[in-house]
């Protein structure tokens, strides 16, 4: 595995959570265990998803995909370059990115963490090119799967950089 790579085996999680704080405080003790956040980064990734909304309406790509999120946090926060797929069991509500009161069920997440300051909208417009370009079918097999491992595997075979 390249070491410039935006995806790593152990950083891919599925979850049970019932709401974004929970989701949120599972993941961040799971990354900071890992090294690859600092010690307020639930802290500041719960703020900043209050005050700027990540979540993405995905039915302009295809009705038939579930809404997607993005949450972020400034670089400081954060030890690593990564995309963190977290597949939901369930959906959670995220407010829209595009029109933040609106609420959105959301399935499926790219968690990105990224130490480069200058870098945080490269990431998230590389996500948005991976969600356009890649065919809808694909989408939802990934979507779909349950398995931390199958994530890992879809993502490293068609995220392009």
């Amino acid at each position: 595995m390249s070491q410039n790579s935006l995806f790593l085996p152990d950083a891919v999680f599925v979850s049970n959570a019932k709401d974004s704080k929970e989701l949120f405080e599972e993941i961040s003790a799971k990354l900071l265990a890992k090294k690859y956040v600092k010690e307020d980064f639930f802290v500041q990734i719960t703020k900043r998803e209050k005050n700027y909304p990540t979540g993405i309406d995905t039915s302009p790509i295809a009705k038939e995909l579930p809404n997607v999120a993005m949450p972020h946090t400034e670089s400081e926060y954060v030890n690593a370059r990564l995309i963190v797929p977290i597949a939901l069991s369930e959906p959670v509500v995220f407010y829209n990115m595009i029109v933040p009161d609106e609420q959105l069920q959301v399935k499926f997440l790219f968690m990105i963490l990224n130490n480069d300051p200058e870098g945080q909208a490269n990431i998230l417009a590389q996500i948005m090119d991976f969600l356009r370009l890649t065919p809808v079918s694909e989408l939802q097999r990934l979507f779909n799967f349950t398995n931390p491992e199958q994530i890992y595997q879809f993502m490293s075979e068609n995220f392009k950089k």
